[in-house]
């Protein structure tokens, strides 16, 4: 066992935290202006943006990743103008896996922040308009330190969720050691080569890392319930 740790390579790991938290620093920029505006909007619209949102959560992984594929690739308009004017390529490599999982984990930031958004008494936002402060300043200074269990759920189960990702990231990445050969990807291959001892142990830390996510998650949302509760 000491043996087969001394030779596990950590590097998939390092690649799938790096994507993971890049994905979720962009996704937080990019989406806390839109579920601001979901929150707040009774636009006809609003169903529609929703279940634009929403569609990664149930196409599966193979369908998302190959109309980004299509779309990253240099047979589409997007994929040409970036590798002619800043000779960048949107596939099979990391800078795709990061435009490729803005999209897979778009909803896991969206949706907890909308909620959290939703949530906040409206007094406290007209009180925030009517003392002259602007929608940025209400939203960094009103809104955000009021919905800290939302966001902090945003921000883990976004981190969480892109690590596990599997069929998007080696659509769109391959498998390109020390490039796009994420944990998951990894372990696929090491089950591939029935080399089930290096899967056990890369899946086993898979398992505990997202068991510790969760758990913490769940135990902030409840011990803000209960402070909460005590107020």
């Amino acid at each position: 066992m000491i043996e087969i740790l001394q030779n596990i390579e950590f590097t998939p790991f390092l690649l799938s935290f790096k994507l993971a938290g890049l994905t979720t620093l962009i996704l937080f920029i990019l989406c806390l202006p839109l579920a601001w505006y979901l929150s707040q909007t009774s636009s006809k619209a609003k169903p529609f943006l929703e279940a634009i949102t929403a569609l990664p959560i149930v196409l599966p992984p193979s369908v998302l990743g190959f109309y980004i594929l299509y779309a990253l690739s240099y047979n589409s308009p997007i994929g040409a103008f970036f590798k002619e004017f800043f000779g960048v390529d949107l596939v099979f490599n990391f800078t795709g896996l990061v435009v490729a999982s803005c999209f897979y984990s778009l909803p896991f930031m969206v949706q907890p922040l909308q909620s959290g958004f939703e949530s906040i008494n409206k007094n406290m936002l007209e009180a925030s308009y009517i003392s002259g402060k602007s929608k940025l300043v209400t939203i960094f200074r009103v809104a955000l330190p009021n919905i800290k269990p939302a966001l902090i759920t945003a921000v883990i189960v976004t981190f969480a969720h892109t690590v596990g990702e599997f069929g998007v990231v080696l659509m769109v990445g391959g498998s390109i050691p020390g490039e796009t050969k994420v944990a998951s990807v990894a372990i696929y291959e090491m089950v591939e080569i029935m080399d089930y001892s290096s899967a056990h142990i890369y899946s086993a830390i898979m398992v505990i890392m997202s068991f510790l996510v969760l758990l913490g998650v769940y135990t902030f949302s409840h011990k803000q319930k209960f402070s909460g509760f005590i107020k």
